[in-house]
């Protein structure tokens, strides 16, 4: 077994460095994470766990290639991602996610169990998680009303110490990149567990931003990002900003139709809050089981994270204290960015606001979509909870043009 694991181990150093001399630095730190951490599968258990990758056993597919639900001998459950033989950017993506993820372990990120290089074949293999994506269950099923506001707290709360981990308490900052709904998985105890780590990029400590290739999701990337190509973790709150207002409303704002007058789910979001209206944009289904203060409060994070000047966005830390500690006050939100155009630096309003109320790859080189953010107050009262439902989706076509997610695939669905 120690010759088998000793043979991969060389082979996989190989494979790396057939790749340019420019990635030498990161090839290198993956052989050492490679004999360190013994995160080697051999082939053969893959495919005896599989059964021989097939068709059953096929839970989706991403632009990395199929994945594949697989049993090993010890019962331990896994999913297993393998690399498409005519994915170029998969092949990148692979040694991205398997040097990222190697050294990661946190209750809200997927964890990755190994890899395997044989021949073309390689392979990335996780914990099997065991509930669908959290955008199949938001937007696609009928099971909707399974999440209820209590779960849906549960998966802001996680969402925010995962990405605190991965920006403040890792071995390196990381930032994801591609923060979505099709990125969050949900165990059996309905834990979120942020996945896909193909785009994602280690971030210098000594820097405020870098400059880099426009790549992530229609409706979830941050103006400056995709305008100018400067990355810093403020991507990925606005991109969790996005992911608070979607699990709040039940709408998707890459595809954002309602017959309101607005542009997107955050601009509606918007309006409603800046007229004393927030709890209005409240999916329907969460009436019954909604917490008028946590909802108000989780609105109001979701605008400040998605507002236009990224320097007035909180960092995940402050989110999550926020989350932990519930003040009662919290600063009033700017508008929120639209990509496309140049945000205006703006000061922060004096003024606090009252958050109770009362005792919430698809790659694109373009900046044709809109990122509108918004949200309301909390001036709605528990009658109006449980009578109101938001506006119902137009029929028809939507006269925005957006690009479909072609990799929003979870590494086990």
């Amino acid at each position: 077994m120690n010759k088998s694991k000793n043979f991969l181990q060389t082979y996989i150093v190989k494979l790396f460095r057939s790749h340019s001399n420019k990635e030498g630095q990161g090839e290198k730190e993956l052989e050492q994470i490679a004999a360190q951490e013994q995160k080697v599968f051999a082939f053969e258990t893959l495919v005896a766990a599989t059964r021989d990758f097939h068709a059953t056993h096929k839970l989706g597919e991403g632009g990395f290639g199929p994945v594949y639900k697989g049993k090993l001998n010890d019962g331990r459950e896994i999913a297993v991602k393998r690399l498409s033989h005519t994915s170029n950017q998969g092949r990148k993506e692979f040694m991205n996610e398997a040097k990222l993820l190697a050294r990661v372990q946190h209750r809200n990120v997927v964890n990755l169990l190994g890899y395997c290089v044989h021949g073309s074949e390689k392979l990335l293999v996780y914990e099997y998680v065991p509930h669908e994506s959290l955008d199949k269950l938001l937007f696609k099923s009928n099971k909707r009303e399974e999440l209820d506001w209590k779960r849906r707290y549960d998966i802001i709360c996680g969402v925010a110490r995962g990405l605190l981990y991965l920006h403040e308490d890792s071995h390196n900052c990381i930032i994801h990149r591609d923060i979505k709904a099709s990125n969050i998985l949900l165990d059996d105890k309905w834990i979120p567990k942020i996945a896909d780590f193909g785009m994602a990029r280690l971030f210098p400590e000594d820097q405020t931003h870098v400059n880099t290739r426009v790549a992530g999701t229609n409706g979830y990337m941050a103006p400056e990002y995709v305008m100018h190509g400067h990355l810093s973790v403020k991507a990925d709150v606005f991109s969790f900003g996005v992911l608070v207002l979607e699990l709040i409303s039940g709408q998707r704002n890459s595809s954002f139709n309602l017959s309101v007058d607005a542009q997107s789910l955050l601009d509606w979001a918007y309006k409603l809050y800046k007229k004393g209206k927030s709890l209005d944009i409240l999916d329907a289904v969460l009436a019954p089981t909604a917490v008028t203060e946590q909802v108000a409060m989780c609105i109001q994070i979701g605008l400040l994270c998605t507002q236009g000047d990224p320097t007035l966005r909180p960092t995940m830390h402050r989110v999550v204290v926020i989350l932990s500690k519930k003040p009662s006050n919290l600063e009033e939100p700017t508008r929120p960015g639209v990509a496309g155009t140049r945000y205006r630096r703006s000061r922060r309003p004096g003024a606090l606001s009252s958050t109770a109320g009362t005792s919430g790859e698809s790659n694109l080189s373009d900046s044709s979509f809109n990122t509108n953010t918004g949200t309301g107050t909390t001036s709605m009262s528990q009658q109006k909870m449980s009578t109101n439902s938001p506006p119902q989706p137009k029929t028809g076509t939507s006269s925005r043009s957006h690009k479909s997610d072609t990799r929003g695939k979870r590494p086990i669905e």
